[in-house]
């Protein structure tokens, strides 16, 4: 017999390998000081674009202040237990009714955490009769929330209408013969691309009456960015009403903790009891459901989402103007793909943060293809213009010197040699 150790002693994973080399630097890095568009790496200022605070809210004054009165007044321990046992409260209750409205939706139940919410959510939705048919470029959160259902599951290409009805086909087979139903698993923007899930298409099958299915959307990176209300990819796409379950995330646009998920009374009322990670942890902090509605205050205010606008699309237009491949991104997500081995990458992102003090996450294989170098860029409403006339012209430096070999490298930098 085996000890189970052992392969974690011998296999580190395919990310894990490099930990030796990449961990506080390419992997794990501290970012420090305020949240801003400027903050601190290994002692040194950096412009970023690493930070989820789409709508700048993180350091906004009426949200501090929101966030210092509630936890003076409530602290972090209020309400002590689960919601179904002691930890409901009139707030919380009352920003389930504002996110409901605002979302067109008829109802909303508060969620501790978004990748524990949303894994959970998809798997109170199904039994082991039904079939799940996912598409293939799915956040990890709703892959396991997948992996969680104990009957078929069915995934379809990235986006690819095609594959989709092909899958949608062989799922109502399948669903046929056990005598349960389909759901439908997407995402209204792919946080690693950019692009939006093709919600529009895909509620066609179910208007033609092609496929009978429900259908789950992860809206994390839409909900307020997208759509003139900023409810997200649905509103965009002119679909929000025929979204059967949404949900939605505070991490992102909110700039807090936290999760929704809304649809009808009867659903929501069925998840408020049966899903086991909300049954049986603690009730959302206090704090965090006050700061919620402060933040949703200013969101539904739409002056951040305009600003925001205005620099992802400067930001995007001039990197596209330079000829850089930025995918099929239609949201405010800014992939940048460059073609390099993984040593290369390590090399042009230490240049770029040491020598040109710009921060921006790397992605490399296995989460892209091998010899794929993805820098993904998040603009905010905080960031300027001369934010994005400095990032453009670092880029094409960085790509000049990518092209002409000078990160030529077949290991992975040692940062901590």
């Amino acid at each position: 017999m085996k000890d189970i150790f052992d392969k974690i002693r011998n296999n580190r994973g395919p990310l894990g390998q490099h930990a030796k080399e990449s961990h506080g630097y390419f992997t794990f890095p501290k970012l420090e000081g305020d949240i801003a568009p400027r903050m601190f790496f290994k002692g040194k200022e950096v412009l970023t674009w690493s930070i989820n605070n789409y709508l700048g809210l993180s350091n906004h004054p009426e949200v501090r202040q929101a966030d210092a009165e509630a936890s003076k007044k409530w602290g972090l321990g209020y309400p002590m237990g689960a919601r179904m046992m002691s930890g409901q409260t009139s707030e919380h209750e009352k920003l389930e009714r504002e996110l409901a409205d605002f979302m067109d939706m008829e109802a909303c139940y508060l969620l501790n955490f978004g990748y524990q919410g949303c894994m959970s959510t998809i798997e109170a939705l199904v039994d082991r009769n039904d079939v799940i048919v996912y598409d293939s470029e799915s956040h990890a959160c709703m892959v396991d929330g997948v992996r969680l259902h104990q009957g078929k599951r069915k995934v379809f290409l990235h986006n690819d209408m095609s594959s989709f009805e092909k899958q949608m086909t062989v799922a109502t087979k399948i669903a046929t013969q056990t005598g349960g139903g389909i759901l439908v698993v997407t995402e209204g923007v792919f946080g690693m691309s950019g692009d939006q899930g093709k919600l529009k298409e895909i509620i066609e099958f179910r208007k033609s009456g092609k496929f009978e299915f429900r259908i789950f959307v992860d809206d994390a990176h839409g909900f307020g960015t997208l759509g003139e209300k900023g409810q997200g990819a649905g509103e965009e796409q002119g679909i929000q009403n025929e979204i059967d379950v949404l949900f939605g995330t505070f991490a992102k646009s909110m700039a807090s903790i936290g999760a929704f998920v809304c649809s009808t009374d009867d659903v929501i009322n069925y998840l408020a009891y049966n899903m086991r990670s909300q049954i049986f942890a603690k009730s959302l902090p206090m704090p965090l459901v006050v700061g919620g509605l402060k933040r949703l205050e200013l969101l539904k205010a739409q002056e951040q989402k305009d600003k925001l606008w205005e620099i992802a699309n400067a930001l995007q237009s001039g990197l596209k103007n330079s000829g850089f491949n930025l995918g099929n991104t239609n949201s405010c997500v800014t992939p940048v793909m460059l073609s390099g081995t993984l040593g290369e990458a390590t090399k042009l992102t230490f240049d770029l943060r040491e020598n040109y003090g710009l921060f921006c996450s790397i992605v490399v294989y296995p989460v892209v293809p091998k010899d794929v170098i993805l820098l993904r860029l998040i603009p905010t409403a905080s960031h300027s213009l001369e934010d994005v006339e400095y990032t453009i012209t670092t880029f094409n430096k960085i790509k000049s010197k990518l092209d002409a070999g000078e990160y030529h490298s077949d290991k992975v930098l040692n940062t901590n040699a």
